[in-house]
């Protein structure tokens, strides 16, 4: 649980470093361009999925990891040689990639952590430690959004960027140590660890034959739309009040900080007596719920205090109580389906969600709705991700009992 904790605080510490970077280089590319990088960022995560779900097929957990992971590392450094290099006339260009990579890089990361978690933990220990597990997360967002906001305006992007390769190489080096200490994947007579084998594209074919796999789709899709409409009011809000971009960095890190803090509050305190006391399908209603109120409430006060109230509390409530509760879903899955169907729905149905919200953000924007109008337009799509909610908790304790 430790070894875990370490592996998630390295990941989240190393993509929050650079989140607030991210951040400030799609509102330089222009808010008016999101639609397209998040177009761009579809299709990145579509290319992805083959040659990672080759990857599980053909090598042990340990190796696929690690090279997932180091390949992540190579382009950091990549990208630090294109700051340093390109002319700053071009470097809206190196941002606009750099936004799409960090938008594929994120959720990469996360969802094979959370795959090896569900491959490591079973579902009873999955409920107990999972808000645990979190804390490690949360604690690395804290470390890494607070470097950020301090150092925003001292350092370069290039330094900040150094540190987040150097935590994701400490990341590697927890993969191989928990690996070892995980002796439920060492199973044949040699003591080496089974491969997962089966097909590349396996886990696109599952899903579609799946209600449930199905299910757990639309319940990321509906997750993800209302998230894209509240970061485009974000990326709004953030280019009219503050111009300057050392500003605009600092208030995104700020921002994540808050959202850590919660967070982190949450885990230590609640998550784990109400995934005992609620359950499952209970846990996975409250954000629906939470999401279905803040919309309303910033409809009717569509003010900057009121969405960032709403933004930390919806994103908190993502990390402490949605985001371990929806992993419990994976638990009763084969290990096929714990890599390959949940990186295909943790990177591509996630961010096909993002594509409809940024295009669906693009058409209100056409037709004159401001922060109101999008807002009371997502709470129908809100209500829907609450009855999905429900059934998805309902069906996993009918699967675990099996």
């Amino acid at each position: 649980m430790l070894l875990a904790c370490a592996y998630f605080f390295c990941l989240l510490a190393a993509w929050f470093i650079m989140r607030p970077i991210r951040e400030q280089m799609g509102v330089a590319g222009g808010t008016r361009n999101l639609p397209w990088l998040y177009t761009g960022t579809l299709l990145s995560t579509l290319l992805i999925h083959p040659p990672f779900a080759a990857l599980v097929a053909r090598l042990p957990r340990n190796r696929f990891i690690t090279l997932s992971n180091r390949f992540f590392i190579a382009n950091i450094l990549i990208f630090v040689a294109l700051f340093k290099t390109v002319p700053e006339t071009n470097l809206v260009w190196v941002g606009r990639v750099f936004f799409v990579w960090t938008s594929v890089f994120n959720l990469f990361v996360v969802s094979v952590f959370w795959a090896f978690m569900v491959d490591v933990f079973r579902t009873d220990q999955a409920k107990r430690l999972f808000g645990f597990i979190g804390v490690g997360g949360t604690l690395g967002g804290i470390a890494g959004a607070a470097v950020t906001a301090t150092l925003a305006r001292a350092v370069s992007p290039i330094t900040l960027f150094v540190a987040s390769a150097l935590l994701l190489e400490l990341a590697v080096q927890c993969v191989h140590q928990l690996n070892r200490a995980a002796p439920a994947a060492r199973q044949d007579a040699n003591d080496a660890e089974p491969l997962i084998g089966g097909q590349t594209l396996a886990g696109i074919s599952h899903v579609m034959k799946s209600p449930y796999l199905l299910n757990i789709c639309l319940y990321m899709m509906l997750f993800t739309v209302g998230s894209t409409i509240l970061y485009f009011q974000q990326a709004q809000i953030a280019e009219r009040t503050f111009p300057d971009r050392a500003m605009q960095t600092a208030f995104f890190a700020r921002l994540d900080l808050a959202v850590n803090s919660v967070t982190l509050v949450t885990q230590l305190f609640l998550t784990g007596r109400l995934m005992k006391w609620l359950g499952v399908s209970v846990m996975l209603a409250l954000l629906p719920l939470l999401t279905i109120a803040g919309f309303i409430t910033l409809g009717f006060a569509p003010t900057v205090g009121v969405f960032v109230a709403f933004q930390v509390l919806r994103r908190s409530g993502e990390y402490a109580v949605a985001r371990p509760t929806r992993e419990v879903l994976y638990t009763v899955l084969t290990r096929e389906d714990k890599y390959k169907a949940k990186h295909f729905i943790d990177t591509f149905v996630y961010r096909s969600g993002d594509q409809v919200g940024a295009w669906s953000m693009a058409g209100m924007a056409a037709v004159g709705l401001g922060l109101a109008g999008t807002a009371f337009a997502a709470v129908p799509l809100a209500g829907i991700w609450l009855v999905i909610s429900v059934w998805l908790g309902r069906r996993q304790a009918n699967l675990a009992a099996l």
